[in-house]
């Protein structure tokens, strides 16, 4: 049996399997490229050979852990980014397994290795009276400024993703009667979003100033060409400085994707049921969706308010109808 060696493998993987088999966005390419440069690097100081010349038998289940360790410790990554490297590493190794069954026994053991446990992120949104404060501070003379406004209400209007926004072009928009958007989201899937008319008026203003064609970007930089997602990050981040100021509620930095949050909170909170949501916002499964309802408290005052009894007394709670059960209360406490 010839020897397989990690160049053959690396090639197969990216070339063929994401890009031709499982199909993966240039985004998530370069993501898994990052991931799996650092695992070589490591991988090339632990074996002290040319990558290209590394035989598959040399990838074992404790070079990946001695990497995992290194990433916390030597480059003080945290745990998400930690779990989300192990990710990368085990689709790598599921690959291999099917390339080189003589390494199978090590990328089963690697296939087992935990995520650390981690607290679920912070959602960090903005309240009404927050978006007000902002579209009223934002200045609205000059090319620049019609189309951060423009973009910042795009973002607030569809809750798109900040790599879906830098991606945008004429072709993906209708802004007649009916106006919508197409964005092209995870997974190479698309979905409809309705825009408000005043979203629509601005983007047909900005359309009105510079000559384009369907395949221009929408939202341009100084030079001309589209915003990448860094520059999307940059400005939102200048024009929401004002509202990281101190207050009873722990304050993070606003970032593109906190408009995706407020969206979904601000939708949940208007009555939109959240399967209209999950489809608004793009996501795979209901349990995304279903974490908006756990970060404001506004909707766990107005679920009290409903299940409040009269004179204050929270009869309605109060209620154990199933204790008049004699069949059930008796099954229950045989168990």
């Amino acid at each position: 049996m010839s020897t397989v060696y990690l160049g053959q493998l690396l090639h197969g993987y990216f070339e063929d399997y994401l890009k031709c088999q499982k199909g993966v966005s240039a985004s998530t390419i370069k993501s898994y490229r990052d991931a799996i440069s650092l695992f070589l690097e490591h991988l090339a100081t632990a074996v002290g050979k040319k990558l290209s010349r590394v035989p598959v038998t040399d990838l074992t289940c404790a070079q990946v852990t001695a990497f995992l360790q290194s990433l916390e410790d030597q480059r003080k990554n945290c745990v998400r980014t930690r779990n989300h490297r192990l990710a990368v590493v085990r689709t790598f190794f599921e690959y291999v397994l099917h390339q080189a069954p003589e390494a199978a026994c090590e990328a089963q053991r690697i296939a087992t290795l935990p995520a650390k446990r981690t607290p679920p992120p912070q959602m960090r949104y903005m309240d009404r009276d927050e978006v007000e404060k902002l579209f009223s501070s934002m200045p609205r003379e000059g090319h620049a400024a019609q189309r951060d406004r423009a973009l910042v209400l795009f973002l607030y209007n569809t809750g798109a993703r900040v790599q879906e926004v830098a991606d945008l072009c004429w072709k993906h928009v209708e802004l007649e009667s009916v106006p919508i958007v197409h964005l092209h989201g995870k997974g190479d899937k698309w979905r409809t979003c309705p825009l408000w008319k005043a979203t629509a008026q601005l983007l047909r203003e900005l359309a009105s100033r510079v000559p384009h064609d369907p395949a221009t970007a929408i939202f341009l930089s100084r030079r001309g060409g589209g915003l990448t997602r860094f520059g999307i990050y940059k400005m939102v981040r200048k024009h929401t400085a004002m509202l990281n100021q101190p207050s009873a509620r722990p304050q993070r930095r606003v970032s593109p994707h906190c408009f995706r949050h407020t969206t979904a909170v601000h939708l949940l909170e208007a009555g939109v049921e959240p399967n209209v949501i999950r489809g608004w916002l793009g996501h795979v499964g209901m349990e995304t969706t279903n974490r908006y309802a756990e970060i404001t408290l506004r909707m766990k005052q107005k679920a009290l308010e409903t299940c409040e009894g009269p004179l204050g007394t929270n009869a309605s709670l109060a209620k154990t109808g199933w204790r008049e059960d004699a069949d059930l209360v008796k099954w229950l406490k045989s168990l």
